[in-house]
């Protein structure tokens, strides 16, 4: 879809606010500005990792379940669906889906807890800045500068797809700094764009952590019959289908349901732009709340199914038991290289070595180091990290 196609209220590429360090983007008849993004995404090594990293079960637990990688696959095919149906920019949306999760530390939320807690004196772990810092510090991919050089509409997206940015005392003192480089409008609404990544987000995770948790065996598709929505779409397909296959029936009850979110939310969303007036990307981005959103009676079963998940999966005894291991293994690990910073790998233990030498050892700039560090690791090499150092 060509920028003349997009809504007035989309993100037009021609009218991008650019990237932080000028350069000449000499494909761009073959290439949007936001598929650069996304090429560029797809090809950093935080991107790969993602595919040994958790999203609910550990990554050596079972090769079907989903791991962050395919999770964010899904979230950016949501979103592009979405995205074309409104009528605004799929490269955008797309791009903000793929790397919306780069930045989560491995053993998923347990993991970020885990984290988080180590560095509460020194100002706190938040994936999402964590994100911000791999695009644009941590990812050495080009000779002229550090970071991907994305686009602002990207960088905006991924720091604000959640909401605006307004309390300073959170643990995102990254995008604070970043911002005072690079002004990414933080206490304004994200983009139309950035928004439905944020939903799509949801629409994944719920209707595929369904798939994985009957898949391990937390709980029977009968558990979910009182759920509203859902509940009467597996009742539907068994009156229809009784002796169906289980893998099928999960397959076309998840089907059913994506695509009943995905066109509630675009007649929904559709339906707030006419009644609100929203004419251009200001209009959206000044309007003081999210213009994306499911209707009343889908918002209710995304809430309950929410509900049941995390009472039937993510509190799940075989799940809490992930979450423990996964903290003992984040804790020791961070305490370890705390007191031998000389065994963190090559320009790190340099880095180490440096701050070491100042006169006031800075205790924070050390811990920042090794949460960088512990934080960019998959599952599997935190746990050979692990087992061979402690």
């Amino acid at each position: 879809m060509s920028n003349c196609e997009l809504a007035s209220y989309a993100t037009i590429e021609g009218k991008s606010r650019g990237r932080l360090y000028h350069e000449v983007e000499d494909d761009s008849k073959y290439r949007s500005i936001f598929g650069r993004d996304r090429d560029r995404i797809i090809n950093s090594s935080a991107f790969r990792r993602l595919q040994y990293k958790t999203q609910v079960f550990v990554n050596h637990q079972g090769d079907h379940y989903r791991t962050r990688l395919t999770h964010s696959l899904e979230v950016a095919q949501i979103a592009r669906w979405i995205s074309g149906a409104l009528e605004v920019n799929k490269d955008l949306a797309e791009v903000v889906s793929l790397a919306h999760d780069l930045g989560h530390t491995p053993f998923g939320h347990a993991g970020e807890d885990a984290l988080n807690e180590k560095m509460a004196n020194f100002g706190g772990f938040s994936h999402n800045a964590h994100t911000l810092k791999l695009i644009t510090k941590i990812e050495t991919r080009f000779i002229e500068f550090e970071g991907l050089n994305l686009s602002w509409e990207m960088l905006e997206g991924v720091v604000k797809h959640n909401g605006p940015i307004i309390d300073d005392s959170k643990p995102n003192s990254y995008i604070m700094e970043y911002n005072q480089e690079y002004d990414l409008d933080l206490k304004r609404f994200p983009s139309i764009e950035a928004q439905i990544s944020a939903i799509s987000d949801d629409i994944a995770y719920n209707n595929h952590d369904i798939e994985d948790g009957l898949r391990a065996g937390l709980f029977e598709v009968e558990e979910m019959f009182s759920l509203p929505i859902i509940g009467k779409i597996y009742q539907e397909i068994l009156a229809k289908y009784p002796n169906i296959k289980h893998e099928l029936l999960v397959g076309e009850a998840k089907k059913k349901f994506t695509l009943l979110m995905v066109l509630d939310l675009v007649e929904q969303t559709r339906r707030n732009i006419a009644h609100n007036n929203i004419r251009s990307e200001e209009d959206v981005r000044n309007f003081g709340r999210f213009l994306v959103h499911f209707s009343a009676k889908i918002e209710v079963a995304h809430q309950a199914l929410k509900k049941f998940l995390m009472e039937n999966m993510y509190r799940h005894s075989e799940v809490n038991r992930m979450t423990a291991n996964a903290k003992k293994i984040i804790d020791a690990l961070f305490d370890f290289y705390m007191n031998n910073p000389n065994c963190l790998p090559d320009e790190r233990s340099d880095m180490a070595q440096v701050i070491l030498e100042k006169r006031n050892r800075d205790q924070k700039e050390l811990a920042v180091l090794v949460s960088d560090y512990i934080a960019g690791m998959t599952d599997r090499f935190a746990i050979k990290e692990f087992e061979e150092l402690i």
